[in-house]
């Protein structure tokens, strides 16, 4: 479940070790295993895909390997079938596209990230849009697919109406189900506007 996933990672993210804090977050972790699940990567190319320094990989390397997500080996770090299996069931819940400038996101770079199935969850969109905020994006939109609408609360009954671009670039882009939760989050920065949508989903993942 995508609950056990999320905790699994802020229990790592977590982890006391001597010395200063380490400087990375929940969301680190989270495309590391990410990165792992696509073909082996060593540390130099883990930092650099992570936007961190050599000594913030090898402790999060560290940290996976104990929890026993991945191994270490010569041709670098290699997702163990425990690894693979909590990133499938996390899959299941969570996807995420780059997504082009629309009414929606006039950002230089945009990311949209669907949460399955936890629109029961949502309000008024401000605690997601908040969250990506805190984790450097410019903004946040949230909405919901209900009764084959796209509904954005407090602003839009119906997406599709009010913002064709964006709501027919998130219809190419998932497969919406009633329920579903859709997050457009935007940034200067890839990196920071995908870090958002993810931090803005993340409130929704709860065992509430």
């Amino acid at each position: 479940m995508p609950y056990r996933f999320k905790q699994l990672l802020e229990a790592l993210a977590c982890e006391k070790a001597p010395g200063p804090s380490a400087a990375f977050s929940v969301f680190h972790i989270s495309r590391a295993i990410e990165l792992n699940a696509k073909k082996p990567i060593g540390r130099n190319l883990l930092a650099h895909n992570l936007n961190t320094g050599e000594g913030v990989a090898r402790t999060i390397i560290s940290r996976l390997r104990d929890a026993g997500l991945i191994t270490v080996s010569k041709a670098g770090c290699v997702i163990t079938k425990k690894g693979l299996s909590i990133m499938n069931n996390y899959q299941q819940t969570i996807k995420k596209v780059e997504f082009g400038k629309s009414e929606l996101t006039n950002n230089e770079w945009n990311w949209a990230i669907l949460v399955k199935n936890q629109g029961h969850k949502l309000k008024s969109g401000m605690e997601q849009r908040d969250a990506a905020v805190k984790n450097g994006a410019a903004n946040a939109t949230t909405m919901v697919f209900k009764k084959r609408h796209l509904v954005i609360p407090s602003i839009s009954n119906d997406a599709m109406r009010d913002f064709p671009q964006a709501a027919k670039q998130i219809m190419r882009s998932f497969k919406l189900e009633e329920n579903d939760v859709v997050i457009i989050a935007g940034a200067s920065d890839s990196g920071i506007a995908e870090r958002g949508a993810l931090a803005a989903a993340w409130t929704l993942l709860d065992d509430n």
